[in-house]
């Protein structure tokens, strides 16, 4: 059900979508309340994906009774840019993000990469293109 409703809104015009994509996809809501009733007692939460929005309805009273501590904030990564980019676009790979990706495809094929990512087919995980 949820899936269909997260197809249709994006087929829906610009405007109207903007209205519906300001809260996060039921998906990663999903997780996060898996996160907050799997974590021990007086546990953490650490958030590290985008959950944009208003976010609701949240098992706020559960966390709350057993004390939960969420843990979030943006990603610092200009810090560290200049130490990892050697590193990345090695192609000895020592970091082993090659194989992260799951499709390569060209600037031609974006829209079927983005498509298949969009519709976790042909089990996409990561799309690489390439000019």
């Amino acid at each position: 059900m949820w899936e269909t409703a997260q197809k249709a809104v994006g087929l829906l015009p610009d405007a109207a979508a903007q209205r519906v994509t300001g809260k996060p996809v039921v998906d990663r809501l999903d997780a996060l309340h898996t996160a907050i009733k799997a974590v021990r007692r007086s546990g953490s939460v650490s958030i590290s994906g985008m959950y944009g929005g208003v976010v609701g309805p949240m098992p706020m009273m559960e966390a709350f009774d057993r004390g939960v501590q969420p843990r979030m904030g943006q990603a610092h990564v200009r810090r560290w840019i200049d130490d990892l980019m050697p590193l990345v676009t090695d192609d000895a790979d020592p970091l082993g993000v090659l194989g992260l990706a799951t499709h390569h495809l060209s600037l031609e094929d974006a829209p079927h990469g983005y498509e298949i990512f969009r519709d976790k087919a042909e089990g996409c995980i990561k799309v690489v293109l390439r000019p």
